[in-house]
């Protein structure tokens, strides 16, 4: 029997604002600084989309967010190193 991963719905435009609201948050900041284990950070930003009415894991989050950094990270290599047009992500700001 082939396995089968489980498979989220898309991510709406809503959610990684929402997302990013929580993971900024100073003291989600700071257990993620000071812990080489983030488990119980990652449930914690999870539950805070719970509590705003989305239905999303601690690994989805994990996922959504390494995500997001490496757009970030992309976006602003690319304006660094270039006179080419600005680059940008959806959520660069």
């Amino acid at each position: 029997m082939a396995y089968r991963s489980k498979r989220s719905f898309a991510w709406t435009t809503a959610e990684p604002l929402d997302l990013i609201s929580i993971w900024g948050e100073e003291s989600v900041q700071s257990q993620l600084r000071s812990s080489c284990r983030n488990f119980d950070t990652y449930r914690q930003i999870s539950q805070g989309l719970c509590k705003k009415g989305y239905d999303r894991d601690m690994l989805q989050c994990r996922v959504k967010i390494k995500e997001l950094r490496q757009a970030y990270q992309k976006a602003r290599e690319a304006n660094c190193c270039s006179d080419a047009a600005p680059k940008t992500c959806q959520f660069y700001k």
